[in-house]
């Protein structure tokens, strides 16, 4: 290689170089700006993460605090009283609560706790709603009208409603209390003949059937054609 190659091949890579160290200067920021979003976004990210576990466990501790009262009273209190640092958890005390409130023989008052938690919190998703109130239903027993139990159930046994079943259950309960057996029975029956009818339930319902002197239905067998 001869000297004029050689001095024209360092001046091409001089410029190379300023034009590299040009376009660093002019769009370097970019980069760094990037690097800045990618690093702060991962910090906020695990900040996020630290503050959602930090309410979770405070939620968790007032809860369980709660819970180690000595007797059902000062459990009751301390529910009420318990600071929930997470509001969707608000649900959780509800059920503990009226739980509580009827294992201190206040039926009523935990059937109140349920139907105010209720009307109270609207955006709870669907199925806790409807287990609050089936809950409130089955504890209101003589505080409630039966015309008014019977209304709400019957909503709640409505095909395609969540907890159907068991409602129609309940139901059946009211028909035995008020002397229609038939009507009981036949409720019963078509509990059983459900596809989504759990073991439990089948029991209970094929030996209320026997209590009231019907015969439990079952399923048609299939047979098989050689």
């Amino acid at each position: 290689m001869s000297n004029t190659d050689s001095f024209i091949e360092e001046v091409s890579e001089e410029v190379r170089r300023d034009r590299l160290f040009a376009m660093m200067r002019r769009y370097g920021w970019i980069a760094v700006v990037a690097v800045v979003a990618i690093v702060g976004g991962a910090a906020y990210n695990e900040y996020q993460k630290a503050q959602k576990t930090a309410v979770a466990e405070a939620t968790g501790d007032a809860l369980l605090n709660a819970l180690a009262e000595d007797d059902t009273s000062n459990r009751i209190s301390a529910l009420q009283d318990a600071t929930l640092e997470a509001p969707a958890a608000d649900v959780v005390r509800q059920y503990l609560l009226s739980a509580e409130q009827a294992a201190n023989g206040d039926t009523a008052a935990a059937s109140e706790t349920l139907d105010a938690f209720l009307a109270a919190a609207p955006e709870t998703s669907a199925i806790y709603k409807d287990v609050a109130e089936l809950k409130a239903l089955m504890l209101a027993g003589d505080s409630m009208p039966v015309a008014e139990r019977r209304e709400r159930l019957e909503f709640m046994a409505q095909p395609g409603q969540a907890l159907a079943l068991l409602a129609s259950e309940q139901l059946a309960l009211i028909d035995v209390a008020e002397g229609e057996t038939d009507a009981a029975v036949e409720r019963l029956q078509s509990i059983l003949l459900d596809a989504a009818v759990t073991t439990g339930l089948r029991q209970r319902a094929s030996q209320l059937i026997v209590a009231l002197g019907g015969e439990p239905e079952t399923l048609p067998s299939l047979s098989v054609t050689e």
